[in-house]
């Protein structure tokens, strides 16, 4: 069993409200969900206008699996237009 994590550090220019901010990373959080079948929230800078930070978790049955998916995942992530990404910390955990 092998867990994926990725943090990505987001920016929302041009979001002149908290409602604006939230509205884009939700869309983004729902896309990732129904897309990939993956856990996700928003973990940081909730009260930041122009700033976010989501957390991407999942299960995959094997090393190969897992790293097709984060590849798939950090490609979506990068190229989703309501944001901008700042930074992207991944991870794949391996069962012991």
């Amino acid at each position: 069993m092998k867990v994926g994590i990725i943090r990505a550090q987001l920016q929302v220019p041009g979001s002149r409200s908290l409602k604006e901010k939230r509205h884009a990373i939700r869309s983004l959080k729902d896309k990732l969900r129904s897309t990939f079948q993956v856990s996700v929230a928003e973990v940081d800078h909730q009260d930041m206008l122009q700033s976010a930070a989501i957390g991407v978790a999942f299960v995959a049955s094997d090393g190969k699996n897992a790293e097709s998916r984060m590849t798939k995942l950090v490609d979506y992530i990068e190229n989703f237009t309501g944001a901008m990404v700042l930074s992207i910390d991944k991870e794949i955990l391996h069962e012991q």
